[in-house]
């Protein structure tokens, strides 16, 4: 129950910023957030282009789309596979890269992806499937303390920019499954967003990553 609250709290806080957000709006509160030039960052981005695609739509179900995402989240996830916080085996081949960029450049790189347009996805027509997703993806499970993915991704999965929620609305199931899961083993960590997520996959069954990640990737904007 202590783990549940404490997710909660943290959910609390993310839609108090979403409806500052809403209130006020980016451009009422300077200083916050600088965005980069994506006219730069797309000179950048060579060596991401052969998972992630040229435009940031992966063709592989295992490598995510970086289209349209976030960009604070983009480039706070590029420092910490820079820093070696956040560990991949695939992105360890670019960590050397990135290693070799500025904070700006990876700022750069972020404004070039999160400008692009994601190309969506189509969910799998499984009745169980999809029922078993659409349930926990909107209410959660309070029995298993599990919260509804809605507090933060928001509804159709667009996630939350202040918060720095990323949107999850079509991507790649592999690339969803796979990351629920490294949640879920507390292997994937970096930043406290992580932390909150260990603590939400920690009671998530297989089935339950998998049915979660054919619903948000049929999500769309």
């Amino acid at each position: 129950m202590k783990s549940f609250l404490i997710i909660f709290a943290s959910f609390s806080l993310a839609f108090n910023i979403h409806a500052a957000e809403k209130s006020f709006g980016p451009e009422d509160m300077p200083g916050l957030f600088k965005s980069g030039d994506a006219s730069i960052g797309s000179s950048l981005v060579a060596s991401c282009a052969a998972c992630h695609g040229q435009d940031g739509n992966s063709i592989n179900t295992d490598w995510p789309k970086l289209a349209g995402q976030n960009e604070k989240y983009l480039y706070e996830q590029l420092k910490y596979f820079r820093s070696g916080e956040r560990n991949n085996a695939l992105m360890m081949t670019v960590t050397p890269y990135l290693q070799s960029l500025s904070d700006e450049d990876l700022l750069n790189i972020a404004a070039f992806y999160s400008s692009g347009i994601s190309t969506g996805g189509q969910a799998k027509n499984d009745e169980e499937l999809l029922e078993l997703g659409t349930k926990l993806y909107r209410f959660g499970d309070i029995k298993k303390e599990i919260p509804a993915c809605t507090s933060c991704h928001s509804v159709y999965g667009e996630g939350n920019n202040l918060a720095v929620y990323p949107s999850v609305s079509g991507q790649q199931v592999g690339y969803l499954v796979s990351s629920l899961k490294a949640y879920r083993s507390k292997e994937r960590a970096g930043g406290e967003q992580a932390l909150v997520m260990q603590s939400v996959a920690e009671n998530l069954s297989d089935k339950e990553i998998d049915a979660l990640a054919n619903y948000m990737h049929g999500l769309y904007k």
